[in-house]
């Protein structure tokens, strides 16, 4: 399904696997910001939503069990089983998007031996038959294995039969992965205690990130600026900004990129240098993979 072009740039592609699991594939570009309301039925899915990049906001409209007001943000990932509910999701506009989803009829599961299994209590309640439950379950940042599987899902190098046993299986395995991540010691306890002391460094390193975005320094040597060692660097750096430290410098610098695509007298060359790229074509790459646009194509559209 192409979005239509007065409204942006991509498509949706659904994926009707066995007994009711679906995969669903969404990439592109938005012009304008989206909103529109969504109804859901009695009999709803489980549904697994994976964000590589995007995010929207959803407001719930009839529901005293579900935030009011949430938004869903990019390397993040959510579980949710929502019936009988009414909500409004906001997409914002030149925002790269790629999400996937799996939805899968909870009487999937049925087929499976359950037995000692360790689950959630709203999941296990929705395996056993109770069709009411709700639950928007934010699951935090995908862990590496599960960006893997996303991109495997997205870039599915098969058609036919090979094609729906290799979206199946990447499919269960991220699902697997979820229903453990619900089930494990909460999150906060697995986090390494951060001091005072330690936030202020690593903003410090934040700031030299930013000061130094055509030059910066490694992260060894990031370390030593600012005192830290480089597991509690990495690690404090993605507990406190959500993010990688090289991730962190990737986003900051596509930002930047488009900020000053702006310009009337700018050229890609001239931004690609700006930003930190000594050669224009990884620079392209880059912002195309996270706008989902060429540098060029966003500067002419811009423009016109």
């Amino acid at each position: 399904l192409e979005l239509p072009e007065p409204l942006g740039k991509g498509c949706k592609q659904t994926f009707y696997l066995r007994d009711g699991l679906t995969v669903e594939i969404r990439q592109g570009i938005l012009y304008q910001p989206l909103r529109y309301l969504v109804e859901h039925e009695s009999r709803f899915p489980l549904v697994a939503k994976f964000y590589l990049s995007g995010s929207s906001r959803v407001r719930t409209l009839d529901a005293s069990d579900i935030d009011r007001d949430y938004r869903e943000v990019d390397r993040q990932h959510y579980l949710y089983h929502l019936p009988e509910h009414t909500e409004i999701e906001e997409w914002p506009d030149l925002e790269a998007i790629d999400v996937v989803m799996v939805f899968a009829d909870p009487d999937y599961f049925s087929r499976f031996h359950l037995g000692k299994t360790v689950l959630s209590k709203p999941l296990q309640k929705l395996f056993e038959g109770d069709r009411s439950q709700r639950f928007h379950q934010p699951l935090g940042h995908m862990t590496p294995m599960m960006v893997q599987l996303v991109r495997q899902i997205s870039q599915c190098p098969y058609t036919g039969l090979m094609q729906q046993l290799y979206l199946e299986s990447k499919a269960l395995e991220l699902l697997a992965l979820q229903f453990a991540t619900w089930t494990e010691t909460p999150r906060s306890r697995r986090e390494i205690a951060l001091s005072p002391r330690d936030i202020e460094q690593l903003h410090q390193a934040k700031d030299i990130l930013v000061r130094q975005v055509k030059h910066p320094p490694s992260l060894t040597e990031l370390a030593r600026l600012v005192g830290l060692n480089d597991r509690k660097l990495k690690q404090g750096f993605r507990q406190l900004f959500g993010t990688t430290v090289f991730g962190y410098l990737c986003d900051y610098r596509m930002q930047q990129a488009r900020d000053l695509l702006h310009e009337p007298d700018s050229s890609v060359a001239r931004v690609a240098a700006t930003v930190g790229y000594r050669n224009p074509e990884a620079f392209s790459t880059a912002f195309r993979r996270k706008f989902a646009i060429s540098p060029k194509a966003y500067q002419i559209g811009q423009r016109g």
